[in-house]
């Protein structure tokens, strides 16, 4: 039986977006419903996704740019962009349309049972259910973003002010808390998977999809150069590595990929600290599903295969 998933992802900055679609577009027997962006600059990440699925053959899927950044939503009212002559083959152009059509996609979506999944901001999820009260109460949610336990020893140790996702729009962080029941894939577990160097040769031989995503792997290799960065503190990480798979894991723990996968609920108390949002254990907590074991070498493995899968 045919699943379906709706995308909600800041396309257009750190790669692995376009890696997750990725992963999206290659997994069998999958519908995907819809594509909303959000943290938007006049559809320009709209754009973008719809160029990915234009390409791919996938003209069919809607596309619909979300939250905008002058709508004043987000932490930050301007975020850079990676060049784009060189990220992608050609000139993209934008696609605005009012955030209300977003909003209409989303709701489309979950009319069709379609599993939600966000990898950037929650502030589209959060407008859908203000127009929709309870809509979200029991959708099937998955949210790349969580900070609860720490980040084993050998890995970049970030801390809760780096989770973009959370943080970026922490009222609508809040709000998912308090309105719908999310299964978080946090950014402690997703900072240990890899996109190597050595992943290169193989997503190269895979058509227009594997050639773009090499093209934006080396662009962000050269530019963000997170090995540069993190390599000499982070013996776990290989050293050919190129970038994180946050967004990639979320989409595969949504489809039922489940090596080495624990879900575990865990009572959570949310408190806003300086302008950032802290959730921790605490009995008293709202319980939460998060996942808190992950196979990360077997997922590395697992989205190579599907991403460069005939």
């Amino acid at each position: 039986m045919s699943q379906k998933i709706h995308l909600d992802t800041d396309i257009g900055g750190d790669m692995d977006d376009v890696a997750a679609l990725a992963l999206l577009l290659k997994w069998p027997d999958l519908t995907l419903t819809g594509v909303t962006t959000n943290a938007e600059s006049n559809g320009r990440r709209a754009g973008y996704a719809r160029y990915v699925l234009d390409h791919t053959g996938h003209q069919q899927v809607p596309v619909a740019a979300g939250a905008d950044l002058s709508e004043g939503y987000f932490r930050y009212n301007e975020l850079g962009y990676p060049p784009e002559a060189e990220n992608w083959p050609e000139l993209v152009a934008p696609q605005p349309n009012p955030t209300d059509e977003a909003v209409e996609l989303l709701r489309a979506s979950v009319e069709q049972d379609a599993v939600l999944v966000g990898i950037g901001a929650f502030t589209n999820f959060m407008l859908l259910d203000q127009k929709y009260p309870g809509i979200l109460r029991d959708a099937n949610l998955y949210l790349m973003g969580g900070y609860v336990y720490d980040i084993p020893q050998g890995y970049p140790q970030f801390n809760r002010e780096d989770d973009w996702n959370m943080q970026l729009d922490v009222k609508a962080a809040q709000y998912i808390f308090d309105h719908a029941d999310p299964t978080l894939i946090p950014l402690t577990l997703t900072a240990q998977t890899a996109l190597r160097h050595a992943d290169l040769p193989a997503l190269a031989e895979a058509g227009w999809l594997g050639k773009l995503l090499v093209r934006q792997a080396e662009v962000f290799a050269r530019t963000e150069d997170l090995y540069g960065r993190y390599g000499p503190t982070s013996p776990a990480l290989p050293s050919d590595f190129i970038n994180f798979h946050h967004d990639p894991l979320v989409c595969a723990i949504a489809l039922g990929w489940r090596e080495g996968v624990s879900i575990e609920t865990v009572p959570l108390k949310l408190e806003m600290r300086d302008t950032y949002l802290y959730e921790t254990p605490d009995a008293n907590g709202r319980p939460t599903r998060l996942v808190t074991t992950v196979d990360v070498e077997a997922f590395n493995r697992f989205w190579l295969d599907v991403v460069t899968a005939p």
